[in-house]
């Protein structure tokens, strides 16, 4: 694979939905693109999508401090350099009201959604402040739960009101090493997640109703706008969502 001159971006699960999407977009502006994720078979297969040495797996858990480090060393090692990091891998647990929560979720949501994006965050910035040129763009994967919470969502609702907070941290820190930072809230994209919602979702005043969903593609080619801005041009905030979709008012 030559990277001579290659853009290169590291998609945090990257292997289906939402990341595969974005990265698909990345390739068709450019991009070499890391797929990153836990599952080593399902990125295999995803790299089988791009054209010839324009994607590669790599196994990465976001809540390992040692994980994530070993895959920096490698970016750094093989590619010489990271332009963009997509921080999109995260999970969530069934909605329960937050007395009957186990601790135990709360965490492992905490760990991926929050945990992990920093973790990809700072080996990032570490990585970015020390190449030439110097620079390069971080996207976080928020939600439109880091604006207005569904009912009985306590720990991904934080976790992603706290990914903005991260994200504008970020942006800030970064500014003086020309490393932009912005993030991109999505409603209902057609993934395994965002489907549930056409199953029907509950509301604020508690009853169910299907809401609309919008191709994921449509995410993708939102996440490769903000990719290939120049690093002078920040989108710090982005949400992508059906027209239908009931956010404004919600609540």
């Amino acid at each position: 694979m030559s990277t001579e001159n290659a853009k290169i971006a590291l998609v945090t699960g990257g292997g289906s939905g939402i990341g595969l999407s974005a990265a698909k977009a990345l390739e068709a502006i450019g991009f070499t693109v890391i797929l990153a994720g836990r599952n080593k078979e399902k990125l295999d297969q995803a790299v089988k999508l791009f054209a010839a040495g324009q994607a590669v797996a790599r196994q990465l858990d976001v809540t390992s401090p040692q994980s994530v480090a070993a895959l920096f060393q490698d970016i750094q090692e093989t590619f010489g350099r990271l332009d963009v990091l997509f921080n999109n891998a995260g999970n969530n647990v069934k909605d329960v009201p937050i007395d009957e929560l186990p601790v135990e979720d709360w965490l492992s949501v905490i760990n991926t959604n929050l945990t992990g994006v920093f973790l990809c965050t700072q080996a990032a910035v570490k990585l970015m402040k020390q190449q030439s040129p110097q620079g390069g763009r971080i996207i976080n994967n928020g939600s439109i739960s880091a604006q207005s919470p569904r009912p009985n969502s306590a720990p991904y609702t934080a976790s992603k009101h706290a990914i903005t907070g991260l994200t504008k941290s970020t942006a800030l820190d970064g500014r003086a090493f020309n490393i932009a930072c912005g993030q991109i809230d999505v409603g209902n994209a057609a993934t395994d997640m965002g489907n549930k919602a056409l199953a029907g979702r509950m509301q604020a005043d508690g009853h169910i109703a299907e809401e609309p969903v919008i191709p994921v593609e449509r995410v993708g080619e939102a996440v490769a706008f903000m990719a290939g801005l120049p690093l002078n041009t920040n989108v710090l905030t982005m949400t992508v969502m059906a027209s239908a979709m009931p956010l404004v008012g919600r609540g």
